[in-house]
């Protein structure tokens, strides 16, 4: 399983590199479909966490600090109370949250789902992310629309982002520690993962200027594709 998780981890770290989006989902839904959906948020959670923190530290002069300050006011404690949630919900409900949130993913990709959000909301918006993303993991596609729709694009977008989505790990850890989802057979496990993150948010950053924008979109349709398809064949008896 260690070989398995160290592929997703480094595969996630390229996607979302490349892509902009889409590897935090893949990671999630595939260790659901191996370790079963509470133990795939706790492991994930931690590993994801640094993965940000990382891009966002990197990227630190483009982060748009007043629009980061009011969605984190909301974010983070959503993401407390999101994380609550996850720890007493059944498997199988959780498991239907990632399809949704899936599938929430792919209708943006195409442009089927379109929202603008008020700078004036920023922070109840942030609320709604953070909830999400505790409790489905993968909800972070919601951040992208809120900060397009405050009119930020290109870096300032991917710094603002990650430092928006770092604090909503954040909250997922305190969310899940207060619940002792965390144990000591899942140390092993997030250590591979949050280490494979960062060579895979390297590597990425190298094969991003060698590949055309079509390439890129296909990658991300394709990796939506394959995260439904995982969320779906999750829907079995819990693990």
């Amino acid at each position: 399983m260690t070989l398995a998780l160290l592929l997703l981890g480094l595969g996630a770290g390229v996607l979302t590199t490349v892509a902009g989006q889409g590897g935090g989902v893949l990671l999630l839904v595939a260790c659901a479909a191996v370790v079963g959906p509470h133990a795939a948020l706790a492991i994930t959670a931690p590993a994801l966490l640094l993965g940000n923190l990382h891009r966002s530290l990197v990227l630190r002069a483009h982060i748009d600090r007043p629009v980061a300050v009011r969605i984190i006011a909301g974010a983070l404690p959503g993401a407390v109370v999101g994380g609550l949630l996850a720890g007493v919900m059944p498997a199988w409900a959780l498991r239907v949250l990632l399809i949704l949130t899936t599938t929430a993913t792919i209708a943006r990709a195409l442009g089927w789902l379109r929202f603008q959000v008020p700078k004036s909301v920023l922070v109840p918006a942030g609320a709604v992310v953070g909830a999400m993303t505790g409790t489905a993991g993968g909800a972070g596609v919601l951040v992208a629309p809120v900060l397009l729709s405050a009119g930020l694009t290109g870096k300032v977008f991917v710094a603002t982002s990650s430092a928006v989505s770092v604090a909503t790990h954040v909250g997922r850890v305190a969310g899940y520690a207060g619940l002792e989802l965390f144990s000591r057979e899942l140390v092993g496990p997030t250590f591979v993962i949050a280490l494979a993150i960062l060579a895979g948010n390297a590597l990425g950053g190298r094969l991003h200027s060698r590949l055309s924008a079509r390439v890129t979109a296909v990658i991300e349709y394709a990796t939506l594709v394959v995260c439904v398809v995982l969320a779906v064949a999750g829907l079995g008896p819990p693990r």
